[in-house]
């Protein structure tokens, strides 16, 4: 009869030797890499790994589940659903690689998640044009400036802008012929934008697939703050990705993908029906909801 297998974080004198040679073998296994940046990146990612192993007292059994479940991630990824990176997300690596690449100075916007729906080539709207392009959900006039750290406008930055509809789906999740809650705009000569979108509205993450299973069995909810996504870019200033949340918003501190900051929550004004719009749009039967958000760059 084997021995029973000591709990986690118990250190076991009699195997440490072994587990220290073999941790050695593979960091020296990689002494003759020469790109040192990978060389460094392969050897921290074999001093964590093999901690993380100790440390658990992973069972063969764990680790088959865990190949399995990889491997299912990896089938689940398709070029419109990146599985690996909602994985990515909802353990927080997305975050923490943000929170280390993007520093927070100069009261530039903070940066958050792009998510797993980013699509390049979505459609061009005018200033003041609506991107819903028949999504449902309670229209939203969305405004603000670009500028860089200094104060100074930014003219002719790009603007991409995507959300989900108020029945929680991104476009891509209903096909492939489907452009929808999704577009690119460009600030004028004083830095000012303007666009008709959707009022965020709370949604779940993918969950149908294995990381949604890892979220029910770890006792976690899919569900995502309300949010729509920006990308600004701009020539000679760092891009930057970040959301618009929803003052008020329940979900604000519980976040699937940990993805909220506070300098990006913003108040939301809804309007009642019949309200003049900014643009002279005529909204008779419905309400609508107005949000400022102001973009800053720093140089590149």
């Amino acid at each position: 009869m084997s021995a029973a297998r000591p709990p986690a974080g118990t250190d076991v004198p009699h195997q440490r030797p072994v587990e220290d040679e073999l941790t050695q073998a593979v960091l020296d296994s990689f002494r003759d890499t020469e790109d040192p940046r990978l060389r460094e990146l392969m050897r921290s990612l074999v001093r964590h790994l093999h901690a993380f192993i100790r440390d658990v007292r992973l069972t063969e059994d764990e680790w088959q589940q865990a190949v399995a479940f990889l491997t299912a991630v990896g089938r689940s990824t398709t070029d419109r659903r990146q599985e690996f990176v909602l994985l990515s997300d909802v353990l927080g690596a997305s975050m923490q690689t943000i929170n280390v690449n993007h520093e927070t100075v100069d009261d530039a916007t903070e940066a958050t998640v792009v998510g797993p729906f980013f699509v390049e080539g979505a459609p061009e709207i005018p200033l003041g044009g609506d991107l819903a392009g028949g999504a449902p959900g309670e229209p939203c006039w969305v405004e603000g400036t670009v500028t860089d750290t200094a104060g100074n406008p930014v003219p002719g930055a790009r603007l991409d802008v995507w959300e989900a509809d108020e029945d929680g789906l991104y476009d891509v999740q209903y096909g492939p012929d489907r452009t929808a809650a999704r577009a690119h705009l460009f600030t004028d000569d004083h830095g000012h934008y303007a666009f008709w979108g959707l009022t965020p509205t709370p949604y779940p993450v993918p969950h149908d697939g294995p990381v949604g299973a890892l979220l029910a069995r770890t006792g976690r909810s899919p569900l995502r703050a309300s949010h729509l996504h920006v990308k600004a870019t701009a020539a000679g200033l760092r891009t930057v990705i970040t959301h618009i949340f929803v003052e008020g918003d329940r979900l604000l501190s519980q976040d699937a993908v940990f993805g909220v900051k506070d300098s990006l929550v913003k108040k939301f004004d809804r309007q009642p029906p019949g309200t003049p719009t900014p643009d002279g749009r005529l909204l008779p039967d419905r309400s609508w909801t107005r949000v400022r958000f102001d973009i800053v760059l720093r140089h590149a």
